[in-house]
């Protein structure tokens, strides 16, 4: 059995995968600014790291403005990374996006490639999970892309993973006693990101027409057809398909 701390724990992912860390007999803990664990301001991370054998960061800035969010992933990672040194931590798990080895200009992108460089830099064992785009925010990204009433997407390649599925993968290569580096994760289908939330609209029921428009921003920049998706042949591909995940999960009130 295994000491791991879960930063971001009680998130979307991270309350996940303590649960599956402790379902599997790991000790596992909840760290975030709600336990006294902050690791933007340092606060608390000593004392939740003593005796750890693995950190788990799934953490997210709250803010997705540019400068907000790489001071996010650099300070906070910085942070971390330092009591893990003194903690003698041996495995550092951090959730990341797939894309972020491709060309592109998304800000978000830019802030995980900037704490990715730590993590590979730090000389603390690593492996950096890459997910594809969660189901989970299909809602929020037509929400964020209409224009006069409409949703502009993209037909760029998307290959949703269910949050489930991704804290699986996360609380499986903690559980690991070897870091593996560099893993990408998957759904099983790809879409056109217009596509994806057309269907996902008209099985809720949602009026609002999609548009195909391959000039729209998705983050804040134009991109390329296969930038989100994982390089081929090389991903860890999970079986939730979309039908089978959006009757199980109705947009929240």
């Amino acid at each position: 059995m295994a000491k791991i701390v879960v930063i971001g724990g009680t998130g979307l992912i991270g309350s996940k995968v303590v649960s599956k860390l402790q379902a599997l007999g790991h000790e596992a803990i909840a760290a975030s600014p709600n336990s006294g664990v902050n690791a933007l301001t340092g606060e608390g991370l000593d004392e939740a790291l003593a005796g750890a054998n693995v950190v788990v960061d799934v953490s997210n800035s709250p803010s997705f403005a540019p400068q907000d969010v790489l001071e996010f992933f650099t300070t906070g990672t910085a942070n971390l990374l330092a009591a893990e040194k003194a903690a003698g931590v041996t495995h550092h798990v951090a959730l990341t996006i797939v894309g972020t080895q491709r060309p592109q200009n998304i800000p978000y992108f830019a802030a995980k490639v900037a704490q990715e460089k730590l993590i590979r830099e730090s000389g603390v064992p690593y492996s950096l999970v890459h997910a594809t785009q969660f189901m989970e925010f299909v809602g929020s990204i037509a929400d964020i892309s209409m224009v006069d009433g409409v949703v502009h997407l993209p037909g760029a390649l998307v290959q949703p993973i269910a949050a489930d599925d991704v804290a699986t993968a996360v609380a499986d290569t903690a559980a690991s006693k070897r870091p593996v580096g560099d893993i990408e994760i998957a759904g099983p289908e790809a879409f056109g990101m217009d596509e994806w939330a057309r269907r996902a609209l008209a099985f809720r029921r949602d009026p609002r027409t999609v548009v195909r428009d391959d000039t729209a921003p998705y983050y804040g920049a134009v991109i390329e057809e296969r930038t989100l998706v994982p390089f081929d042949g090389d991903a860890w591909i999970f079986e939730t398909r979309l039908d089978q995940w959006l009757p199980a999960n109705p947009p929240r009130a």
